[in-house]
């Protein structure tokens, strides 16, 4: 007891310590600063945009032009600088109680953290995530970000991304949420929505058709503004509907000639009058090129510098060139979304993370994420009890898990668990904590002590997997082999094909050929192909797993978890399948051009003719295509069968009903999918997503499943009439396991 007092007590002044120092650090702006009077428009009871009016009112235009363009991150002469270090700075005003706006690359945890001695949770990637159709469980990844942006400081997150899968080579997709807009649109609007409810601001990005690395900053995307708005920007109306981000954020490609941060359709006519977005627009880092016409077409805000939107934005308003309203209403759309969400009334005070909670909430959410596309005559579970020896082998899975690349890696504390060979030349450190694909960072807590302590009575070895034939001779003496294949992936660059990289595919092939209980682990960014397997029977797809991927994995392989996830994005048998085999300026240098994407750039387009509406499971549909694995596959350690299906129109509602039961012996989650054919004079794509509900069985249990169609997802848009329409005629409705697995249909019309 005199010890554990003893050490109770010791604690207690290493915390008072550090809460002393953090109390003095600055955070938002606001910590060891005088406190400013409090003006009008800290009445609570106005509304956000009563009190940045307020504010508006009391500016001088240099305050205002202060906010409207990122600030530098230096400390002035004798201070301390206010910024906390993230990807971008935005001074406040501090004599009007205005707080600074420090933001973080939070797209699947908080990427400088390890950079500035701070922890942060990986969570799965995104795709990864959205391979759990659970609403409820991106709420939850949202959560653990924004209470982690709090504990670190920040007020603000530039995650986000809701770019739709058209490329499935595309070296961000991991940050995505695959490839229907109203399956990315819902998981990453949730996501967000569980950020805001930390009181820190969120953002959607990359706003818009910005599907592929390759040339990004001088890609112009070219299609009609149906396919437009049926595919990428459904998604991100989707998104701010159930979100109310404060910010979007507009990418680097130019789309349909104008480039998208000055792109008056994009921004002006589609997001802040269609959409009714009431926050601010801000600019990719360096994706800014002019003032007026960028100003004018509707940016709020310039990033990083000030290049446009610092002394030449002052210039072109005293000329007369951009109104001085507008930049009132720049001015207004931050002010307001900063009290909208409440960073200004409750701003972030610097504490210490939940480290603990963090591992638990990604744990979770990897259960929830990791696909079973394959298990032949019943090879998983792994009978823990029953198992004598298992090979594992490949993809260092005896020291940790891999992550994704990029503004959006994040460096786990002790740093990448996958050091140098003694003597070998180190690899480039990321800077900043920003992978940008120069070395692939592994997260520690390694799936194969994992598995050693699910099966304590087996004897469990590990083979590197570096040489095929010296792995098969480990496989083929053990009754398992487990074989961990990655695929790295990161912000800056594509893959040319679906294949894996390094030899790994002639790793798996030999290792099959020694061993026929193969099971296979892939740690993956996008979509594979998997030219080997006919020839294993049991392949888990565990994307980028986080900092839980190895107690997620070992879990579902022995069964103490069972797996409920289906795939958010086709998988191709080769990237031949796809509508452009070939990546458009898979050629070029896909970095950014000199003078951060300014000036006179080269171009090239990416047309997306070829498969128009097309995108994903709708053009496998539409061209008669055998994907390897279809969207919204994946499998369980039970059986679900669907019956009795109903489907009714009153006016635009259309109500479907039908029931799932349990067959097997495990309580499982099935997803129930629901796919229309809409009539044939709306010329669309075979089928499409209408909705899906999680159903929650015990053995044997049967429940009716009912849901009404949200109507937007069911009509096509006009272009004519600019908007939405609901055609009157003969529908399909479709109910199943998978985009290619519906055994129950009804028909239903629609008069109006």
């Amino acid at each position: 007891m005199l010890v554990r007092n003893f050490l109770k007590a010791a604690m207690g002044v290493a915390v008072l310590s550090l809460g002393s120092a953090l109390a003095q650090t600055p955070a938002g702006g606001r910590g060891g600063q005088p406190a400013a009077p409090a003006g009008p428009w800290m009445n609570k009871a106005l509304s956000p945009d009563e009190r940045a009016d307020l504010v508006i009112k009391e500016m001088t235009i240099d305050e205002k032009i202060q906010l409207v363009h990122g600030g530098s991150t230096a400390a002035p002469a004798g201070g301390a600088s206010r910024s906390n270090g993230g990807a971008g700075f935005v001074p406040g005003i501090q004599r009007l109680n205005i707080p600074d706006v420090n933001m973080a690359d939070s797209a699947v945890g908080i990427t400088r953290g390890a950079a500035m001695g701070r922890y942060s949770t990986l969570l799965p990637s995104t795709l990864g995530a959205a391979s759990s159709w659970n609403t409820e469980g991106a709420y939850l990844y949202g959560t653990v970000i924004g209470r982690e942006l709090r504990a670190q400081g920040y007020n603000m997150s530039i995650g986000g991304g809701v770019n739709v899968t058209r490329e499935e080579r595309n070296g961000r997709n991991f940050e995505y949420a695959g490839e229907d807009p109203i399956l990315a649109g819902m998981m990453t609007g949730y996501l967000m929505k569980g950020v805001q409810s930390q009181q820190i601001m969120g953002d959607l990005k990359h706003y818009a058709v910005n599907d592929q690395e390759t040339g990004r900053n001088i890609g112009n995307a070219t299609a009609s503004k149906r396919v437009l708005r049926e595919t990428d920007l459904l998604a991100f109306e989707i998104a701010l509907r159930e979100s109310n981000a404060a910010g979007f954020m507009c990418s680097y490609n130019k789309i349909n000639g104008d480039w998208a941060c000055e792109n008056d359709y994009l921004l002006n006519q589609v997001l802040k009058k269609t959409f009714g977005f009431k926050g601010w627009v801000m600019s990719d880092w360096g994706g800014t090129h002019t003032t007026t016409k960028a100003a004018l077409a509707g940016l709020d805000q310039e990033q990083p510098g000030s290049g446009f939107f610092g002394d030449n934005l002052k210039k072109a308003i005293a000329a007369g060139e951009v109104p001085a309203a507008r930049l009132d209403d720049m001015v207004h759309r931050i002010l307001r979304s900063m009290f909208a969400v409440g960073v200004i009334d409750n701003p972030p005070v610097r504490d210490v993370p939940d480290v603990f909670q963090g591992l638990e909430d990604a744990q979770k959410i990897a259960e929830e994420s990791i696909v079973l596309v394959k298990n032949a005559n019943g090879q998983l579970p792994l009978n823990a009890a029953a198992v004598k020896s298992i090979a594992v082998i490949g993809s260092h899975a005896d020291v940790g898990v891999l992550s994704g690349g990029g503004s959006a890696q994040v460096n786990p504390s002790g740093g990448n668990a996958v050091k140098p060979a003694p003597g070998a030349a180190p690899a480039p450190a990321p800077a900043g904590g920003m992978g940008m694909g120069r070395v692939a960072v592994y997260s520690p807590l390694a799936p194969l002590k994992a598995i050693r302590a699910k099966a304590p009575n087996a004897k469990v070895t590990y083979n590197e997997g570096t040489d095929p034939a010296a792995a098969a001779a480990v496989a083929k003496g053990a009754e398992v082999a487990i074989v961990f294949v990655n695929q790295p992936m990161s912000e800056g660059r594509d893959s040319a094909t679906l294949n894996l990289p390094e030899n790994q595919d002639a790793l798996v092939a030999a290792v099959a050929a020694a061993n026929p209980h193969t099971i296979i682990v892939t740690e993956n960014g996008g979509p594979l192909a998997m030219p080997w397997i006919a020839n294993v029977p049991a392949v888990m797809v565990a994307w980028f797993p986080g900092v839980g991927g190895a107690p997620a994995i070992a879990n579902l392989l022995f069964g103490d978890v069972n797996p409920s996830a289906k795939l958010p994005v086709s998988f191709a048998k080769t990237h031949e399948d796809l509508p452009m085999p070939k990546i458009p300026g898979i050629d070029l240098a896909p970095v950014v051009p000199p003078g951060g994407g300014r000036g006179a750039l080269p171009n090239f387009e990416i047309p997306y003719g070829p498969e128009g509406l097309k995108v994903g499971y709708k053009w496998f549909d539409a061209e008669n295509k055998e994907p390897l694995f279809a969207f919204g596959h994946g499998l369980s350690y039970t059986t679900y069968s669907y019956s009795g299906m109903t489907a009714s129109a009153s006016g635009r509602n259309v109500k479907v009903s039908f029931q799932v039961k349990n067959d097997g012996k495990r309580p499982g989650v099935e997803i129930a999918q629901i796919y229309a054919a809409l009539p044939a004079s709306a010329g669309e794509p075979p089928k499409r997503l209408v909705g899906w509900q999680r159903v929650a069985l015990n053995p044997g249990e049967s429940k009716t499943v009912t849901l009404t169609i949200d109507p937007l997802y069911l009509s096509v848009f006009d272009e004519a009439k600019d908007a939405w329409s609901l055609l009157p005629g003969d529908y399909k409705l479709m109910a199943g396991a998978s985009s290619r697995t519906l055994p129950l249909s009804a028909p239903v019309r629609i008069t109006q």
